[in-house]
This record gives C-alpha cells, sequence and structure tokens, in this order.
C-alpha cells in the first residue's frame, strides 16, 4: 500500500487541478465580491416584483447569482477538503459559507411571494414573457409547497438560523476528519504507528486475526471515547430536522424528506420490511463465514477479511483506471472514451495524505467539470471505489453537457444509480473473464460482501434513522444511551445470530457521517436495486436498454425521479425490484456456498 506524508509527494497527474475553476485566488476574491454586490440588486426585488418582466429579471439575476456562488463555495470546499487541517482553507469555505447564508436571507421572500400569486396570473405572466418559459416547470412545481411554506417574516427567520441548523453536521465533520486520532497498531516490523482510515480497511482484509482485533479496538477507540459528544451532536440534528418538519406542517420528518422526489412512504416502508422479511441468505452467508474462518466465534472485525485467501493482488493505479474501462465498455464507445479523458484531464484526486477528507465522492460542477476525490490504495476495492466514483461523475458530465443549467443537477434519490452500475459492470466483466477458481471464489465474496454493504448495511442504516427519528417525534430522550440499544438491536436483526457483539458494535452509529444528511442512505439501496436491473439487461445485449440508460444518464432533473428510472426499466413503485435484488443475493450466496464446498 503507497503512503505519503506530504501532498508534495503524490504525482501532479493523480492532483486534481483546482485552476479548471479558478486560476488564482484573485479571481475567487473576484467572484466573491461579485456575488456579495449583487446580493442586494436580488434583495431589491422584495416588494417590487409587479409584472411577468420582474419576475423573469429576478428569476435569471437569482440563477446567475447561483451559479456563480456555486463555483465560489465549490472551490473552497475542495481546497478544504484536501487538508482540513488547513486554517486558510477553512477560512475560505466559513466565508463562503456565510456568503450563502446572505443569499438565503436575501431571497426567503420569494417563495412566499410566489405562492401569493393566483395560479391563474402565473399562468399569464408565463405566456407574456417568452424567458419565463424556461422556469416553468420549476414554478409550477413550487406550488406544490404551498402547505409547507410559511410567511415572509418566518421565511426570513429560517434562513438566519441557517448556520446553526448545519452546525451538527460541521461539529462532526471536524472531529471525523481534522480531530480523530486512531490508536496504535503494530507493524510488521513491529513497531507502534498510528492506525489511518486507509490502513484501517487493508488491515481488516489481513489473515492474522490478532491484527484485525487490534485494529478494529484502534479504530472504534475515540469514537467510544467520543460516545457522548457525538452523541449530543446527532441528538440535536435529529431534533432540528424534526423541528423544522413541524414547522413546515410536514406528518413526519421523513416524509419532509421524500417530499421534493414525490417518493411515497410506502417505497421506504417497503424496501425495510422486504429486506427483514429476506434475511435468510445474510444469515446463510454469516454461518459460512464463520465455519470458513474456523472460529468458534464470529466477531466483527470477522466480517471483512476475505474468505478466499492468496487471491489478493496489487492493483495500480493506472491498471485500475484500464480495468475499469475494459469493464465498462457495454456502455458504448461515447461513454468510455468520456471517461477516459477524465484521467488525462485530471478531474481525479486520487491518493490517501495528511488531513485530507476521508472516503470517496464526486462533485459536478456545471460549466466546469466533475471533481472527484478517492483515497485510493492500490486494490481491488479501490478499483471498485473508482468505478463507483466515476459514475457518479460521468452522471454529472453527461447531465450538464446535455441539460441547461436548471435542469443539469440531478436528484439524489437516482444519484447511486449510475455509480453501482458501474460496480455490477465491473465484477460481472471480472466474474466472466475469470478462469481460476480461487479466484472466482474470491470474486464471487467481493461481490456478496459489496451487496451486503451497499444493499443491506444501508437498509439497516435506514432503519435505524427512522426509527431515532421517530422516537424524537415522540419527544422521547435521545442520547448515546439511547442510540447505542438502537443500533445494536438493529444490526443483531440485519447480521443473525452467529455474530459475537464486541462492546464496539452498538457504537457503529458514532461514525456514520450520512446520518447528518436525512434519510440519505436508504437511497443506496434502491440505487443498488435498480442498477442490478439495468446492468443485467444491458449485460444480456438489449440495445434499446442501453439507448434508455444513456438516456437517463443524459436527462438531470428534467423529471421527476421515480418517473426518470420507469424510462430506464425500473418502477420502484412495485415490489418486484426489490424482489429481484434479494433474489439475485440469495443465488449469489447459493453460488458460492456451492463453490466453497467443492
Amino acid at each position: 500500500m503507497q503512503t505519503f506524508k506530504t501532498r508534495e509527494e503524490v504525482k501532479e497527474e493523480e492532483k486534481w487541478n483546482l485552476a479548471d475553476i479558478y486560476e488564482s485566488q484573485e479571481q475567487w476574491e473576484a467572484d466573491f465580491e461579485r456575488v456579495s454586490k449583487d446580493i442586494d440588486q436580488l434583495k431589491a426585488y422584495d416588494g417590487a416584483i409587479h409584472s411577468a418582466k420582474d419576475l423573469y429579471e429576478y428569476l435569471h439575476a437569482s440563477e446567475e447569482l447561483g451559479s456563480i456562488y456555486n463555483k465560489v463555495y465549490v472551490y473552497a470546499m475542495l481546497q478544504t477538503d484536501l487538508d482540513t487541517r488547513n486554517s486558510e482553507s477553512q477560512a475560505l469555505l466559513d466565508r463562503a459559507g456565510q456568503l450563502g447564508r446572505k443569499i438565503s436571507q436575501a431571497t426567503s421572500f420569494f417563495m412566499p411571494f410566489l405562492l401569493s400569486l393566483e395560479e391563474s396570473t402565473l399562468k399569464s405572466y408565463i405566456a407574456e414573457v417568452k424567458g419565463l418559459e424556461y422556469f416553468e416547470e420549476d414554478l409550477w412545481d413550487s406550488y406544490r409547497y404551498k402547505a409547507h411554506v410559511l410567511t415572509k417574516e418566518q421565511e426570513a427567520v429560517i434562513s438566519q438560523i441557517g448556520e446553526a441548523m448545519s452546525a451538527p453536521q460541521k461539529t462532526f465533520s471536524m472531529i471525523n476528519n481534522a480531530d480523530i486520532k486512531f490508536g496504535k497498531v503494530t507493524t510488521e516490523s513491529g513497531d507502534k504507528v498510528e492506525l489511518t482510515r486507509g490502513m484501517y480497511a487493508k488491515l481488516m482484509e489481513e489473515e492474522d486475526r490478532d491484527k484485525r482485533k487490534e485494529a478494529y479496538k484502534a479504530y472504534y477507540k475515540p469514537y467510544v471515547q467520543l460516545k457522548n459528544t457525538i452523541g449530543s451532536t446527532l441528538a440535536t440534528a435529529i431534533r432540528n430536522n424534526v423541528n423544522m418538519s413541524r414547522l413546515r406542517n410536514y406528518p413526519s420528518a421523513l416524509e419532509k424528506s421524500l417530499f421534493s422526489d414525490e417518493v411515497p412512504k410506502e417505497v421506504y416502508d417497503n424496501l425495510i420490511m422486504s429486506t427483514k422479511q429476506n434475511i435468510a441468505p445474510m444469515k446463510k452467508y454469516m454461518r459460512l463465514r464463520k465455519k470458513v474462518l474456523g472460529v468458534d466465534e464470529l466477531r466483527a472485525y470477522d466480517l471483512s477479511v476475505p474468505l478466499v485467501q492468496g487471491a489478493k493482488e496489487e492493483i495500480s493505479y493506472e491498471e485500475g483506471y484500464a480495468l475499469m474501462l475494459e469493464a465498462l465498455k457495454p456502455l458504448g464507445e461515447e461513454y468510455t472514451s468520456t471517461l477516459a479523458s477524465f484521467k488525462e484531464n485530471r478531474y481525479l484526486d486520487v491518493r490517501e495524505t495528511p488531513g485530507k477528507r476521508s472516503g470517496a465522492y464526486n462533485l459536478g460542477v456545471y460549466g466546469v467539470h466533475p471533481f472527484i476525490l478517492l483515497n485510493h490504495r492500490d486494490d481491488l476495492d479501490s478499483v471498485f471505489t473508482l468505478a463507483h466514483e466515476c459514475g457518479h461523475g460521468m452522471h454529472s458530465y453527461f447531465s450538464s453537457t446535455h441539460q441547461p443549467r436548471i435542469s443539469a443537477g440531478y436528484s439524489i434519490f437516482v444519484a447511486e444509480v449510475a455509480s453501482t452500475v458501474n460496480e455490477i459492470l465491473l465484477i460481472r466483466h471480472l466474474l466472466k473473464t475469470t478462469k481460476e477458481i480461487d479466484k472466482k471464489k474470491h470474486l464471487l465474496n467481493h461481490f456478496i460482501d459489496s451487496f451486503k454493504g451497499t444493499f443491506f448495511t444501508q437498509v439497516m442504516f435506514a432503519e435505524f434513522e427512522k426509527t431515532v427519528h421517530e422516537k424524537a417525534e415522540q419527544d422521547e430522550p435521545l442520547n448515546a444511551d439511547v442510540f447505542n440499544e438502537v443500533y445494536e438491536s438493529i444490526f443483531r436483526t440485519y447480521n443473525g445470530e452467529d455474530l459475537v457483539f464486541d462492546d464496539e458494535v452498538k457504537y457503529g452509529w458514532t461514525r456514520i457521517p450520512h446520518f447528518y444528511r436525512p434519510f440519505y442512505v436508504y437511497k443506496y439501496a434502491t440505487g443498488y436495486t435498480s442498477a442490478i436491473i439495468i446492468a443485467d439487461t444491458i449485460l444480456s445485449g438489449d440495445k434499446e436498454a442501453l439507448e434508455n440508460y444513456l438516456t437517463f444518464l443524459k436527462s438531470g432533473s428534467s423529471d421527476k425521479p421515480l418517473a426518470l428510472l420507469k424510462k430506464a426499466g425500473v418502477d420502484l413503485t412495485k415490489p418486484e425490484p426489490i424482489a429481484n435484488a434479494l433474489r439475485i443475493f440469495n443465488d449469489l450466496v447459493d453460488e458460492f456456498v456451492e463453490l466453497m464446498e467443492k
């Protein structure tokens, strides 16, 4: 595993070129000042929109300002994520955040104003000024929110407390990315070194169980020590969400989160119910894992180690990129040639360095290009992460290229589809081209573990979120002990009776950043469900399915998420997609069990 003491040690071609956004700090400052001045112009429209022309000018000015502000904020965010310890970058991000709150305050009048218009008036405005057609769909969609938008004065107050509402997420991010210091682990030479996230992921796959246990204990040690602080932070985030849902007259926090995507609550509930009713294959897999590892007690630090040893191999970043492109050939020349250019043009920041934000993500910037953050470790898991984030990146690229600015961004409900289609195509390619029986076993094991992590674990997280939000809605106490109790109970349900719990298991909630984005994680599971169907249909040679999928990638938010997926061949309002995904998982487990018994 390649490690770097400083960012300067990383090759230039493996680092973002942020000059694609701003070539200098002076350019950033110029746009910052431009936005600051234009905010007052937007605010001047409060009480001054009296005609179709006024409405168009306001909407046009608002979109232009929002586009420039997005670049200002993203540049500061990307700088900060490269080294979360850097105070200068943090200062830029703080300034950008404050600017965003000023925009929110200046424009808070608009939604109450719009919803005060008679629909007939809006209709006449749109007919009068041709430019308003561009905004028409969004304007009409706003009327859905009529019961949830408050008075102009109340909206102004809410916009002013935006910083306080986002404080729990920011606090956890600083704890998790900048302040956390993990315990020490023993190297092969016997030296003690401080554990990093990248090392942890690698060590949890070690054959040596003592090393896994040592890494597991070291990794969880700071989270357990900070359980009350993180518990208080998470409780505040949940109560903020519940209170805002009540304030805006939603039946529940869950339904508030589902409202913008027009996703029925039944889709969320059916996902959890169907998964729990079909948990038997997971329990079967856990029993096999215990048997193959030859342990008397299966522990949490036994869940990531490959069951087929000797099949692991080092795969360089260059080799991994080439492998990904080969696996994605079924998506066509347009897709693969575009993706090849990402690497050449430095759209990816590849290596783990001190202070860099953990994990991986894609961030599309309209009018620029996607930015993909990785913490690459030159192994198979990293190739899958690469394929995953490049799926997001291609979705962003295609949507930005084929959609106008207003509909270029896609809903997070569909965001995980493109990423997971890439992962499915990669694993299917590897299974098809692999001749060695042990390597095939290893790949099946990887597929099952990936399925477990992206589907079952995310459904488990979704149930945790639903349960703790319901407790908040019933005004029950929320603290570390409550979170521990809920998390441990749900974890047992999803992982079976063969797992023996170390004390650290119940603290799993302390390390999940997605819990600060309410009801996000279930979309991984629905995305995985959709991706399984789409990828396997494309691999069957169905050219219409491929065209439909590429159209989906280019559609942005030009239609509602469920409608876009339906056009791509997946109807999530019906139980069949979830049942299909669970059936595939069962088949994978059965195939793996059969191979392992040969």
